[in-house]
């Protein structure tokens, strides 16, 4: 432990560096670097440092009002992001289940994860395994790979040799449907919008596991039909987060009684699905979202869904997703931090597919 964790033990009190916003907005106008104070723990809390965060596109729509999940605003405004690892450092006396050093991430929405230290009740975190576990995948543990694990998991029985299709096959979840369908014997067809260089980002995918990547514009083409006939089964579960044509393209190769399952709609287009494939084929279409599964589900089916992540994570299943990191530095003074945030906020804003923005500190 370092002797600036040792001072803040000692007084219980230290400074929080955090991006703060007192107003709904875009985030680049209403986001600024706030000096908060972290006063002495309660009983039941504990004080954490945070390793790493990063900058999700909810996170986003959040700040600008236009999430489901509002942000917590305080008396010095609401600390924006809602997922990241932090390291206890400090522990009240009736806390039980979490010890000085243990990795935790937040366990309820709108914690607040764009910051250098916070306080929090023990039953609103929840312990990771941290051995095998890089702070990169700790801090990404609790959106993604859970929406792809939950998916594959939820709604359709999914046996060795099953398929399964789903189009932003680059997104940070598509990279964990990949992976963790592949530890578990699944085959997948992954659908990407083309770009000058779709081979590159094809043969990636083929390296996390994907048994076949197409282009948005060939899921109409027979040639496509016949490489899925290939695979020797039909498919099963499809998984939307795109919406649009490629919501209806995706939907044409399905099997019969298979399940189209939404959990985004980054087109901003309506969902779209031929009648015909529906009634004939007794195709289902449901929801999926992942902060309804985490308010709903119980401490013990999350620890368990983490654990399982962790294992196919320490196993080589499961590998950090594809990202840029911005380093907090203890020697950068405040103009220099919200510069670095802002940065790292106009590149996760940008588009769609790119590489995930992690803030990390020291």
């Amino acid at each position: 432990m370092s002797l600036s964790s040792l001072r803040l033990l000692n007084n219980y009190s230290t400074i929080s560096k955090a991006m703060v916003c007192e107003k709904h907005g875009q985030p680049k106008d209403v986001l600024r670097l706030k000096e908060i104070k972290i006063s002495k723990i309660k009983d039941d809390e504990v004080l954490v440092k945070f390793l790493a965060s990063p900058i999700n596109p909810s996170d986003i729509n959040q700040i600008e009002g236009v999430y489901p999940i509002k942000p917590r605003f305080k008396e010095y405004g609401a600390v924006g992001g809602n997922e990241g690892v932090a390291e206890v450092i400090a522990a009240g006396s009736k806390v039980k289940n979490l010890t000085v050093g243990d990795w935790v991430i937040p366990d309820t929405k709108a914690f607040g994860t764009w910051q250098t230290y916070a306080t929090s009740p023990e039953n609103e975190l929840q312990k990771i395994s941290k051995n095998g576990i890089s702070s990169i995948s700790a801090a990404t543990i609790s959106v993604n790979p859970p929406t792809a694990y939950r998916m594959l998991k939820d709604f359709v029985n999914l046996k060795k040799g099953d398929v399964v299709i789903q189009n932003g096959a680059n997104s940070a979840v598509g990279q964990s449907v990949i992976q963790i369908a592949k530890a578990w014997g699944i085959k997948t067809i992954n659908v990407v919008r083309d770009r000058p260089n779709f081979d590159e980002l094809a043969s990636e995918l083929h390296k996390l596991g994907a048994t076949l990547v197409i282009k948005e514009e060939d899921l109409r083409a027979n040639s496509t039909r016949e490489l899925v006939k290939s695979l020797g089964s039909p498919v099963r579960l499809a998984l939307n987060c795109v919406g649009g044509k490629s919501a209806s393209g995706i939907t044409r190769l399905l099997g019969h009684n298979a399940t189209i399952v939404t959990y985004g709609g980054m087109s901003k287009q309506p969902l779209t699905f031929g009648t015909g494939p529906f009634i004939f084929k007794n195709l289902r279409a449901c929801g999926y979202w992942n902060s309804r599964w985490n308010k709903e589900a119980s401490k013990k089916d999350k620890q368990y869904m983490f654990d399982d992540i962790c294992e196919l994570i320490r196993g080589g299943h499961l590998a950090e997703p594809w990202h840029d990191e911005t380093k907090w530095e203890v020697s950068d003074d405040n103009k220099t931090l919200n510069k670095k945030f802002m940065e790292a906020l106009s590149k996760a804003g940008k588009s769609f597919g790119n590489k995930k923005q992690i803030l990390t500190f020291e």
